[in-house]
C-alpha cells in the first residue's frame, strides 16, 4: 500500500483525496477510484475524455505535451492553454505526490 496523495475536485467542485499507486498514470488513478473519467482511448492519447486541469506551477514543472496531446486538447472542452493535461500522459512522481487536480468538462 503506497502513501502517495492526489486531491481531485470533480465537476460539482467538490474534492476527494486519493491514493496514486507509483505504477499508475494519473489517468488510471482517476479510473481506479470511480471518478467520471470515460478515459475511451484506454491511455494511448487519442481522445481527450481523460482532460484534467493542473495549478500553473505544478503544470510549469511538468514536461513538455506531446503534439497529439496539444492537438487533442485544443479541441477540448475548456481547453486552457497554461494547465490543460491528458491524465493519461501523466505518470506518477514524487514531485506530483500531493498534487490537486481538476476534472476538465465532460465532452
Amino acid at each position: 500500500m503506497s502513501n502517495n496523495k492526489l486531491t481531485v475536485v470533480d465537476r460539482e467542485g467538490k474534492s476527494r483525496d486519493l491514493e496514486w499507486e507509483p505504477d499508475q498514470t494519473l489517468m488510471e488513478a482517476l479510473r481506479d477510484n470511480d471518478l467520471p473519467v470515460l478515459a475511451s482511448c484506454g491511455g494511448t492519447a487519442s481522445c481527450a475524455t481523460c482532460h484534467v486541469f493542473l495549478a500553473d506551477e505544478v503544470f510549469d514543472t511538468l514536461g513538455e505535451r506531446s503534439e497529439d496531446e496539444i492537438e487533442l486538447l485544443v479541441e477540448a472542452e475548456g481547453y486552457r492553454e497554461c494547465g490543460s493535461r491528458l491524465s493519461c500522459q501523466l505518470d506518477f512522481t514524487k514531485d506530483l505526490d500531493g498534487v490537486t487536480v481538476t476534472l476538465a468538462p465532460e465532452e
